[in-house]
């Protein structure tokens, strides 16, 4: 199935309780945008291949809700008051809760790319970004909470998977700064937005793999995995980051010889979840 802001792959079978959905890895920046960047150059945000990594899946009887839009554009993993105020013309008509990824140029609406390129020479109209809520942030966050709702209804309960990947390293304006990052980091929000055991189950399959695997940091989990999430009531979101370099290179985003392993292993990861969910639905 697909709408103008996702790509939704159905699972094949019998779905079980279990959604993944990558909401960085689009590429695709509507005519609208009026950014002064080149289109390669807004493309150094995405999560590049991550709907593909996890493109096994709808297989595993788990569906795939993919955003198709690029993340500068609107990033649906930040709230819709995650916005800096001097980014829009005029006053903004309704309350907002700027966080510091705003301040750094990647809130709901991005400024910068890398922290240091400006991405718009101009200030966008109040209408302009009500209208990318609305066309692009809306009906993303809407078809994931059908699922998540659907797969709860239909078992009980529903573990969900958000999918990133992050550069290998971190920059002058990002929470680690310019350091080397692990290979996996795992965000469940320490601890609040999911079973320990979801968390936990996730970590052995990758080290079992031989992956370093680090636990919310600096990738605590953003707006996805807090909005749709209630451990108590049965809905647990855990965030998953891969380093990018284990599968592209990162100047020019080619896939390398990594890129085979990170998937094979991806899939054993959703073959396993597959099975965790199973027996935690019939506990």
């Amino acid at each position: 199935m697909s709408h103008p802001a996702y790509d939704l792959y159905e699972p094949e079978g019998q779905a079980l309780p279990l959604v993944f959905d990558s909401p960085h890895s689009g590429s695709w920046f509507p005519a609208d945008m009026g950014a002064v960047l080149p289109e390669a150059t807004l493309l150094r945000g995405r999560d590049a291949y991550i709907d593909e990594l996890y493109g096994s899946a709808p297989a595993q009887g788990a569906p795939l809700l993919a955003a198709r839009f690029g993340r500068a554009y609107i990033d649906a993993n930040r709230a819709p008051e995650d916005l800096d105020p001097a980014m829009v013309e005029g006053a903004w008509p309704r309350p907002l809760t700027a966080s510091p990824k705003a301040a750094r140029g990647v809130g709901l609406i991005w400024s910068l790319i890398e922290g240091r390129e400006a991405i718009y020479d101009r200030k966008l109209t109040p209408a302009e970004v009500e209208a990318r809520i609305a066309g692009y942030w809306r009906p993303y966050h809407d078809a994931l909470k059908r699922l998540l709702e659907e797969a709860q209804a239909r078992h009980g309960a529903v573990w969900h998977i958000d999918c990133h990947s992050m550069p290998s390293q971190g920059d002058p304006t990002t929470e680690d700064g310019t350091v080397a990052r692990p290979e996996i980091i795992l965000g469940d929000r320490d601890g609040t937005t999911c079973e320990p055991a979801l968390t936990r189950r996730v970590a052995e399959v990758f080290e079992s793999l031989g992956y370093e695997v680090v636990l919310n940091w600096p990738y605590k989990g953003v707006e996805l995995v807090r909005r749709y999430s209630a451990p108590a009531e049965g809905r647990h979101s855990l965030q998953i980051e891969i380093n990018r370099a284990l599968y592209c290179d990162e100047s020019s985003f080619e896939r390398h010889a990594g890129f085979e392993k990170v998937g094979a292993d991806v899939a054993t990861l959703i073959g396993e979840l597959a099975a965790f969910v199973r027996r935690r639905a019939a506990a």
